[in-house]
């Protein structure tokens, strides 16, 4: 496709003009992936008709980044993304496929459909170029800008961890770190670490570090492990039940009525060591560790805060989109069309865009529909 020669085009940080497309799919991790498998599957070619934009250096998404004995939670065949099944984990004594294999299904997945991704790239702002609903959105980022007729927002949450402010945090003389900049237990070999948080992360984190040092773990609330047989297929089963049951007018729990702790190998192990007690919140931290409001302390060396992400959507703030609590209000068809911006999609941030939509089986259904939901209410160009 040839560049565009509208005046209104946005002009890159090079003074170039854009590349106009009909999709612009923001993000090359899980959830552009499995779009663009949809988009290419529908008639569109990669790099002509739609390109994916994606900030990092390399394949893989938010994968690469994770802690290096990160495992998921199902086995290969399903945790897979659309028209390629994941290659099976041939490992039976470890259990799950580790980060490394995920790293290198997206990788071959990324060169399997030819998707062309453009990185790195990442995008500063998405803006309109005119009011018009069947008009462009400006997506610019760096010395590329793009003008698009859609854009498929599907940046994650890994860029954005959640850090809760507690009294003391400043005055702490130890390590703090989130859970995304965690990689290997060794580094705290010897030491007191207190783990904070309820989930997977946590549990798993706990788990490695407490074979080297001692640890503490604290939760808002006490921690709900599943039970031992339960695993991803039955979390995703579940969450797609819920979804059923919700859309004819039954009540149904989710997998939040199963637990929040899937009980892979590495977390059993801690139970079998007992390092799996947690403790309530601490209500401050002092100079040398953790305090609770009855005066009890327990000095450490480090705090790992396992507390969550949020949405990553500070490229998209110029179009004033943003609710309380940093979502944007989606729905149509697709379920991921934004409200307030008929042009924009969004992809693969959890439940609100999607059942599952934040996994790599689960992401597959919303990509679907928003592919159909783009190339299906316009004409395919020459």
């Amino acid at each position: 496709m040839e560049p565009s020669s509208r005046d209104d085009s946005p002009s890159g940080a090079a003074g170039g003009e854009a590349r106009e497309v009909e999709v612009a799919v923001i993000g090359g991790g899980q959830a552009g992936l499995a779009t663009g498998f949809y988009l290419r599957r529908a008639g569109m070619v990669p790099g002509r008709d739609f390109v994916i934009l994606d900030a990092a250096d390399r394949p893989g998404g938010a994968w690469p980044r994770t802690w290096d004995g990160l495992r998921l939670f199902s086995p290969a065949g399903f945790s897979s993304l659309p028209g390629w099944m994941m290659p099976a984990w041939d490992d039976a004594t470890r259990g799950f496929p580790p980060r490394d294999h995920v790293v290198d299904y997206l990788t071959r997945y990324e060169e399997r459909y030819e998707l062309s991704v453009l990185r790195p790239c990442r995008v500063e702002s998405v803006t309109r170029l005119d009011e018009d609903p069947h008009g462009l959105l400006g997506v610019v980022g760096g010395d590329l800008a793009v003008a698009a007729r859609s854009v498929v927002s599907a940046t994650g949450t890994w860029e954005r961890p959640f850090w809760p402010v507690y009294p003391g945090a400043a005055a702490f003389a130890g390590r703090q770190l989130h859970a995304a900049d965690y990689r290997r237990p060794d580094e705290f070999a010897g030491q007191h670490v207190v783990v904070v948080g309820g989930g997977n992360s946590a549990a798993q984190i706990l788990a490695e570090v407490s074979t080297v040092a001692a640890t503490t773990w604290v939760t808002s609330r006490p921690p709900r492990f599943l039970a031992d047989e339960v695993d991803g297929r039955v979390l995703f089963e579940t969450a797609s039940a819920r979804v059923k049951a919700l859309a004819e007018g039954r009540e149904h729990s989710g997998v939040a009525g199963l637990g929040d702790i899937v009980m892979v190998a590495s977390v059993k192990d801690a139970r079998e060591r007992g390092v799996l007690e947690a403790r309530p919140m601490f209500d401050r931290l002092s100079t040398d560790g953790v305090a609770w409001a009855d005066g009890t302390e327990q000095p450490c060396d480090a705090v790992i805060w396992c507390t969550g992400f949020r949405p990553e959507l500070r490229h998209l703030r110029p179009l004033g989109l943003r609710l309380e609590g940093g979502r944007i209000a989606v729905g149509g068809a697709s379920g991921t069309q934004a409200i307030g911006e008929p042009r924009l999609f969004l992809v693969g941030y959890g439940d609100w865009t999607g059942p599952a939509s934040a996994t790599l089986a689960g992401v597959g259904p919303t990509a679907r529909s928003t592919a159909a939901a783009i190339t299906g209410t316009r004409g395919r160009r020459a």
